[in-house]
C-alpha cells in the first residue's frame, strides 16, 4: 500500500479593525497554500473553538478580537496541550478610545494575553526602525540579517518567560495613545513562549491598511500602508513560522 504524506489542518483567524484584513488573510492563504497537505479552515474571531482546538496549528491575524473567557481557557489548554499558535501583528491587542480623546489598552483579557505572552500597549507614529537578531542559532532566526522596516513598533506589557528572536529599541513618546511616554529599552518583534507541550511564536510586525479600513473614524484613508509587507525578509519569517508551527509540539 501506498503511503502518502499526512494531512495538515490550519485554522487561520483574520479579522478586526483598522487593519486591511482582506489583504493579510489573503497573502497568508497564498503561503499556506505552498503546502500541498496544508488544509485551512478561515474564520473573523474565536468563536469556532471546536475546529480550533482540532486543528494541527492556528495563526491570527487580528486588532481588537478577543476570545470569551471559555475560548480563552480552551486556547490555553489547547497550546499546553501541545497546540502551536502563530500569532501576528494586533492578535494581542484590546483597543478603546478614551474619554481623553486616546486609544488606551484595557486590561480585560489576562488569560489571553497570558497564553500569548505580551499584550499590546501602544506605538510611536510609524517610522523607520532597526530590527536585530537576538537570538541567531534558533532555526526560525538563522541566517536572518539586522534590518530595517517601516512599521507599528510594538510596545508591549510582556507576560511570563520568552524566548526573544527579533527585538528593537525605542525610547520616546507614543502619540495618540493613553500610555504614550516610554524609557529606553529593548522590545520584542519576534518571540517564543513554551507552554508545557505547546508555544506560542508571536511577530508583531506586518500592519497594513487601505483606503477604507479606518471607517467608521475615517471614511477614506489617503494611503495604502503595506510596511513590513514590502520586505522579502518579513515573507521569510512568515514561512518560516508557518514550517515551525507545523511540526507541532513545545519548541
Amino acid at each position: 500500500m501506498n503511503e502518502h504524506p499526512k494531512r495538515i489542518d490550519c485554522v487561520l483567524i483574520a479579522g478586526g479593525l483598522y487593519h486591511d484584513i482582506d489583504f493579510a488573510r489573503l497573502e497568508l492563504l497564498k503561503l499556506l497554500g505552498e503546502d500541498e497537505r496544508i488544509r485551512t479552515r478561515v474564520f473573523e474571531n474565536y468563536d469556532n473553538i471546536d475546529a480550533i482546538t482540532q486543528a494541527d496549528f492556528l495563526i491570527t491575524y487580528t486588532c481588537d478580537v478577543v476570545p470569551s473567557l471559555g475560548a480563552q481557557e480552551a486556547l490555553r489548554d489547547w497550546v499546553k496541550g501541545g497546540g502551536r499558535w502563530y500569532a501576528l501583528h494586533g492578535t494581542n491587542s484590546v483597543l478603546r478610545l478614551f474619554e481623553n480623546g486616546l486609544y488606551g489598552s484595557p486590561r480585560w483579557a489576562p488569560l489571553f494575553m497570558e497564553t500569548l505572552g505580551s499584550q499590546f500597549i501602544a506605538h510611536p507614529p510609524i517610522a523607520p526602525y532597526s530590527v536585530t537578531v537576538a537570538d541567531p542559532n534558533h532555526p526560525i532566526t538563522r541566517g536572518i540579517e539586522p534590518f530595517e522596516t517601516t512599521d507599528e513598533l510594538y510596545l508591549m506589557e510582556c507576560h511570563g518567560d520568552l524566548h526573544v528572536l527579533l527585538e528593537t529599541e525605542f525610547a520616546g513618546e507614543a502619540t495618540g495613545f493613553d500610555e504614550d511616554l516610554w524609557a529606553q529599552d529593548k522590545h520584542p518583534v519576534l518571540y517564543i513562549k513554551k507552554q508545557d507541550k505547546g508555544a506560542v511564536l508571536y511577530n508583531t510586525l506586518g500592519h497594513c491598511r487601505g483606503h477604507y479600513d479606518m471607517q467608521p473614524h475615517l471614511d477614506y484613508w489617503p494611503t495604502v500602508d503595506r510596511c513590513a509587507w514590502d520586505l522579502p525578509v518579513f515573507y521569510d519569517l512568515l514561512r518560516r513560522g508557518i514550517d515551525w508551527a507545523k511540526q507541532g509540539g513545545a519548541a
